[in-house]
């Protein structure tokens, strides 16, 4: 696993992944993109925090490598913000590709100013406590996908899919599998076919008229 496989996944892009991945990881929640036109793919650097406390974003920041995706949690996803200003800059300097917070941010305008691509659950003021410790780089459940230390996190426009680090060859051929399939099946479609046949839909449509 390379970073040039990073960024293929990254170009190829979510729904391509999860496609190609045989529908698995993807990470099925309503997940805000702070930076329009963002596209990311990087090995989870994990931080569970206690419920509504960012402690553990601010130690996830001594761990932090270059070109890790910051996957911060808590027990239930609550609109509480685990990331704002501060603690985004901290990111971006220590090289994060990027953060996916199953919780809250804020100071929005800063952070699209930044331009650290960031994904969250919510965008709301709350803040949170920085009391009680929880966990650094133990796997977590994000939108009914688990995320492990390592595990390659693909974020765009379209949301968030997550590969296992083992996986990562088989999901990146199965992906330019699809987007070869898909390129082929566009000029079709381009030149005036119709998916309803092309796919064999028509035929389901009419047997099931004729019985």
């Amino acid at each position: 696993m390379s970073e040039s496989d990073h960024a293929e996944l990254a170009r190829l892009g979510t729904a391509t992944v999860y496609e190609g991945g045989g529908r698995r990881g993807l990470i099925d929640a309503p997940l805000h993109q702070v930076v329009p036109g963002s596209r990311v793919a990087g090995p989870a650097r994990i931080a569970r925090c206690a419920q509504d406390d960012n402690l553990m974003v601010h130690a996830a920041m001594a761990a932090l490598q270059p070109g890790e995706v910051l996957v911060l949690s808590m027990p239930e996803p609550a609109p509480v913000a685990l990331v704002g200003d501060l603690l985004a800059t901290q990111a971006k300097v220590h090289g994060a590709a990027a953060i996916l917070v199953d919780a809250s941010v804020r100071d929005l305008e800063e952070l699209v100013e930044l331009g650290l691509p960031i994904w969250t659950r919510y965008v709301r003021v709350r803040g949170a406590q920085k009391q009680t410790p929880g966990e650094l780089d133990v796997p977590v459940e994000v939108g009914g996908a688990t995320i492990r230390p390592g595990d390659i996190v693909v974020l765009d426009a379209d949301g968030a899919a997550v590969v296992e680090h083992e996986r990562v060859g088989e999901v990146l051929e199965g992906a330019l599998q699809r987007e070869a399939y898909e390129a082929d099946k566009r000029a079709k479609l381009q030149g005036g076919a119709l998916s309803y046949d092309l796919d064999g839909l028509r035929a389901i449509v009419e047997e099931e008229a004729a019985t």
